[in-house]
């Protein structure tokens, strides 16, 4: 196999820009939520668009390398470039994942009520966070994050449980992508402890909240895409956070 066909290369360098625009649409977000007074120099803009284009070459080449050794991948995006007709396909997957979406929105608000005086917190600080804010960075969590931790994450654990375990056809076994998944949540949902610690001390209820809250949508995000395409997941997670970032806040600042 030649270093031209080893992936996709039309669609990293889609990933790819994708990902660097999304990253650069989530700092107004970060920046106002955690109430930081950092000034974006060019110098500062230089330097993180220098680190973002590391990054995510790395993960989105072994990401789509991995996914396409162990079946996965984006299905759509992927066939649309070989000159298919996609209409069909993109009316029948973007709906269901839409509603997974706002399930997984919801789900979290009423997973966050036991945890109701750090939520209460974390919600007052998000109310003040201006909407157009948490719609930018409503992109980044469908698209780079979901590079990161489904693409990159979940595809490189499945991967390694082929070497343990595999079908007949060299893929990994339902029960080993469960498993990546719920590993791959975990870890996505520790993730976010760096942004909580801007707003709240870190501590073991801190820590179990940023797990199940963001360890449920996860799942779901990493069995879309198992079963339908990061695609899938994309849009699930972009609707997630448009609920969670977006409407929450806004509907929340009605009653304060």
């Amino acid at each position: 196999m030649g270093f031209r066909s080893i992936i996709n290369w039309k669609l990293f360098f889609i990933l790819l820009l994708a990902s660097i625009a999304t990253s650069f649409m989530v700092m107004p977000y970060s920046l106002a939520l955690s109430q930081s007074q950092v000034v974006l120099t060019p110098l500062i803009l230089f330097a993180s668009l220098i680190q973002t284009v590391i990054v995510f070459s790395f993960v989105i080449f072994f990401g789509l390398l991995l996914a396409k050794r162990i079946g996965m991948g984006l299905p759509i995006l992927q066939a649309a470039l070989d000159d298919k007709n996609q209409i069909h396909n993109l009316l029948s997957f973007f709906m269901p994942s839409v509603l997974w979406g706002i399930i997984s929105g919801v789900l979290v608000i009423l997973l966050s009520l036991p945890f109701s005086s750090l939520s209460a917190e974390m919600l007052v600080a998000e109310v003040y966070v201006a909407p157009w804010k948490g719609l930018l960075a409503s992109f980044y969590g469908g698209i780079a994050e979901e590079i990161i931790c489904r693409l990159f994450l979940v595809s490189l654990l499945a991967w390694i449980t082929t070497k343990i375990k595999k079908t007949e056809d060299g893929l990994p076994t339902s029960l080993c992508v469960w498993i990546s998944i719920v590993l791959a949540a975990v870890l996505f949902g520790l993730g976010h402890l760096p942004m909580t610690s801007a707003l709240t001390p870190i501590t073991a209820v801190v820590v179990l909240r940023a797990i199940v809250l963001n360890g449920v949508c996860a799942i779901v995000f990493g069995w879309l895409y198992w079963k339908r395409g990061l695609e899938s997941a994309m849009v699930a997670h972009f609707s997630t956070d448009i609920v969670l970032h977006v409407i929450t806040p806004l509907v929340a600042s009605l009653f304060m």
